[in-house]
């Protein structure tokens, strides 16, 4: 027998058979493939991103505030400041989050496991110090799991530096405050058969508010409202070269022109335009102010308490050592901030401004009453007393009812004291209410959305927002059934008033400070015309032109129709009473041979009907009013008209119309 091995194990066995320089080869991969289904197992169930959805470097959680987060060092937060740029770039194809030239960051897919469908999603950890940033963010419930996913519609928004990006009401499952700036409700003027209505009567307006906006609106990429939209107060936003009055006697100068109309060839535009008397600077009353602010909660945002307080400091510039000033402020209760102070003592003055802080509840109309209290105690014989209230329009009325606050401050108008409005901000803007208040105080409305915009009311126009020359100023046509069939009056919907209010002193219209100019238009459809809207009666009155035989004045052919004017003085009960009739020689036969403020003041009201949808307005384009309002710029000192051209470009813009 041949002699037996020892028994070895089946490991040096295999041995045996395996040299030397191959068995860390194969010993490495064979635990490669034993680990290989553990890793993938791990990878699934552990990895903070889940395939299909791979988010680089961008760090994003979940949360219960639809905000987005800003890093301040707190847990839950991260800065971006220690990341790499190239660490974020990836490829939209593949759904990550890219920074392109470090100006955008896009989250074109996100998948997120275990999120409550009732939470919404928040998006924190873009530092103060990263760009603006694009987010993009789908998600909806799938079957009741609690589930993350693409959707098949993004939804795109946009914030500034550190700043909130903002959901639409429409984004479902964001929360937000959302944008509840109140403006009234009013339908659109219509046409008016000069046979049934031959007379029409309306309150001046000198408010700017609803340009203002409507600026800010588009500024911020959006169409503005229609009832935000006040065409009398967007067309008296300019200042236009008409006469000066030569004394405060007679303080207005009405002038009349008619041109063809641009978006109806077959109707005709009226112009009226009015200035108001500019007392010299020696012959000014001195002013007696009393700052109403808002510094409630809704006022701390960089466009409300701190532009408020730079649009002041501007006013008290403006005043003299004749002058005074008060400060009263309201959140949760009213206080006085300063005593009736001399205007000289600006240092005072300015101080109290910058001291002030927002916070509270707004409790409006206690400032309101204390406002009124001291301007009627620091105020001497024969000086203006106003009120200048700047809020963002979360007015808590308080005293019970707005009917009865309305009430309080018609009083207090009829005693010598005024009220004027400055509005800031968005998001709860009572414009209605301001509109409101300021009428019924012998006062106008202004939207204050910038700087430039304080500068312009209260430096560039500081006599006509401080002084004024004519309160309850009434404006009445009466139109000649012999040439004039029908007629509209475009804007001052809010302002209309009854044909008998104006003869009546009891009944309250516009005011107008010194230097106003006041802009109203009317389309106008000539007998005969092809686009007469209103049948005539069968059993109604009828002209016959033929024959020369007129039933109706002999003044019919020459007129067409007279124009009148009322208004007091600022410390009158009794109206005076200013006339002319609207003849022929007012007439252009050619749009181009109009003067340029009347063409500028058609290209306004144009645009103006089109942001409303206005049903009178044709089919005039954007281009088309871009054109007309560059082709009558004339003298633009403060650029405001070439300001108007950039607008009109804007709402093409986000319209998608040209």
């Amino acid at each position: 027998f041949a002699e037996l091995e020892r028994p070895m194990s089946i490991t040096n066995w295999i041995k045996g058979f395996i040299p030397m320089n191959a068995r860390f080869p194969i010993v490495a991969t064979m635990s490669g493939l034993l680990l290989l289904p553990l890793g993938l197992f791990l990878f699934q169930n552990t990895s903070l991103t889940p395939i299909g959805g791979s988010v680089s470097n961008l760090p994003i959680e979940l949360g219960t505030d639809a905000e987005l987060g800003i890093d301040d060092g707190t847990p839950g937060t991260a800065s971006a400041d220690s990341r790499d740029e190239k660490d974020f770039i990836a490829t939209a194809e593949e759904g990550r989050a890219d920074i392109v030239d470090g100006d955008v960051i896009a989250v074109d897919q996100v998948s997120v496991d275990a999120v409550p469908p009732a939470e919404p999603l928040v998006l924190q950890g873009l530092a103060a110090s990263a760009p603006p940033s694009t987010v993009v963010v789908e998600r909806e419930r799938v079957a009741g799991e609690a589930v993350s996913k693409m959707s098949e519609a993004p939804l795109v928004r946009t914030a500034p530096v550190g700043g909130i990006v903002e959901p639409s009401p429409a984004d479902g499952f964001f929360t937000q405050e959302q944008n509840n700036d109140k403006f009234a409700e009013f339908a659109e003027n219509t046409v008016k058969s000069v046979w049934m209505e031959p007379v029409s009567t309306f309150s001046i307006d000198v408010d700017t508010a609803s340009y203002a906006y409507v600026r800010r609106t588009l500024f911020d990429g959006r169409m503005p409202t229609p009832n935000a939209v006040r065409i009398e107060e967007m067309v008296n936003y300019f200042s236009y070269n008409y006469d000066a009055p030569r004394s405060i006697e007679t303080p207005f100068a009405p002038q009349i022109e008619i041109t063809p109309t641009p978006w109806n060839e077959a109707t005709q535009l009226m112009r009226i335009g009015i200035e108001g008397y500019v007392p010299p600077a020696s012959e000014r009353k001195p002013v007696n102010l009393v700052f109403l602010i808002d510094t409630s909660g809704s006022m701390n945002s960089p466009d409300k308490l701190p532009l408020l307080k730079q649009a002041f400091a501007l006013v008290v510039d403006q005043l003299n050592e004749n002058d005074r000033v008060s400060i009263v402020t309201y959140a949760g209760s009213a206080g006085t901030v300063l005593e009736p102070t001399a205007a000289t003592n600006k240092a005072a003055i300015l101080n109290a401004l910058e001291n002030l802080q927002a916070g509270g509840s707004t409790a409006g109309a206690a400032g309101i009453e204390q406002a009124y209290r001291l301007a009627e105690q620091s105020g001497v014989e024969g000086s203006v007393n106003r009120v200048l209230l700047a809020t963002d329009g979360d007015f808590n009325v308080g005293i019970s009812s707005e009917e009865e606050l309305k009430r309080f401050i018609e009083t207090k108008r009829e005693n010598g004291t005024f009220l004027s409005i400055l509005g800031f901000g968005t998001g709860n803007l009572n414009d209605a209410l301001m509109q409101t208040l300021a009428q019924n105080g012998n006062g106008s409305a202004y939207y204050i959305d910038s700087f430039r915009e304080a500068h312009k009311v209260l430096v560039d126009e500081i006599g006509s927002t401080l002084t004024t020359i004519a309160k309850d100023v009434k404006i009445q046509i009466e139109f000649n059934p012999a040439l004039i069939a029908e007629y509209r009056l475009i804007g001052y919907e809010t302002r209309a008033l009854n044909r008998e209010d104006f003869n009546n002193d009891q009944v309250d219209a516009g005011d107008i400070g010194a230097g106003h100019t006041v802009t109203a238009l009317y389309e106008l459809t000539p007998v005969g015309a092809a686009s007469q809207m209103i049948e005539p009666l069968r059993y109604g009155e009828t002209v016959t032109l033929e024959g020369g035989e007129v039933a109706v004045s002999s003044a019919s052919l020459s007129e067409f129709g007279f124009f009148k004017l009322r208004y007091k003085a600022p410390d009158g009960d009794v109206s005076k009473l200013i006339e002319m009739p609207i003849t022929l020689d007012m007439v252009q036969s050619d749009l181009s041979e109009a003067h340029d403020d009347t063409r500028f003041a058609i290209a306004v009201a144009a645009f103006g009907q089109k942001l409303r949808g206005s049903n009178y307005g044709g089919d005039m384009s954007y281009a088309e009013i871009r054109a007309l309002a560059a082709g009558s710029r004339g003298e633009d000192a403060q650029g405001y008209r070439a300001e108007f051209l950039s607008l009109v470009d804007l709402a093409a813009a986000v319209s998608g119309e040209k």
